[in-house]
This record gives structure tokens, C-alpha cells and sequence, in this order.
């Protein structure tokens, strides 16, 4: 459950191969495993947002769970998922400030593997 960006065709990139790329909705995310599926690349604002977004989803899990709408497996799964989008989106967002506060450019920032993301102390 990557954080970022629209799911584009493969006509156009190759996956992987965008800066800072990622699947802006879960059901984006789940897509993006298909192969030839990849994302556009997204700005700071565009960044910020989805990481609402994936806050706002681990607050709707939790209320799921507590309502019975979904298994405790179930909120784990995809709450695990989007705790790692949103390492992996914090991770972007701090690459491209450290890019760009060292005058390079915030575009040739990397998403990251989550096995590296997840590796990093807070």
C-alpha cells in the first residue's frame, strides 16, 4: 500500500523507474502489484495529502474493527499495510527536503524499499 500518485499505463514508464512514485489509494496500491502497472510522480503537497490519507485509513480500520466489520486478522493486514505506506511516504517527503535543502533536485528523490524504510530509527 504504497502512499503517492495515479496509476498510469505502462505505455508510458516503466515501473519503478519515477521518482518519487507511488499509488495514491489503497485500491491503487493493490493494482500496482499486477505487473506493468506504475505512478506519476508527486509534489510535497501531493505527499502530504496521501499521508493523510493513510492516516484517516488507520482511524477507519480501527473503527471497523470496532464495530465488527472487519476481523482482528483483517485490520492487522491492512493497517500493517499502511503503516508501511506512510514509512515510505515520510521517507520521500524527508529525501526530497534534504534534496532540495542541499541544492539538488526533490524530483530525483527514490521510493524506497520498505525492507530499508522499515530498517530506520526515529
Amino acid at each position: 500500500m504504497p502512499c503517492c500518485g495515479p496509476v498510469t499505463s505502462p505505455a508510458k514508464h516503466t515501473p519503478g523507474s519515477e521518482p518519487g512514485a507511488w499509488p495514491r489509494s489503497p485500491r491503487a496500491a493493490a493494482e500496482l502489484g499486477r505487473a506493468g502497472d506504475t505512478v506519476e510522480p508527486m509534489d510535497d503537497k501531493e505527499i502530504l495529502a496521501n499521508i493523510d490519507d493513510l492516516i484517516q485509513t488507520e482511524h477507519e480500520l480501527r473503527t471497523k474493527l470496532a464495530s465488527g466489520e472487519i476481523s482482528g486478522a483483517e485490520e492487522r493486514a491492512q493497517l500493517a499495510a499502511a503503516e508501511q505506506a506512510l514509512d515510505q511516504c515520510w521517507d520521500l517527503l524527508r529525501q526530497r527536503r534534504a534534496r532540495r535543502e542541499f541544492g539538488q533536485s526533490p524530483e530525483e528523490a527514490r521510493v524506497r524499499p520498505v525492507s530499508e524504510v522499515e530498517e530506520y530509527r526515529q
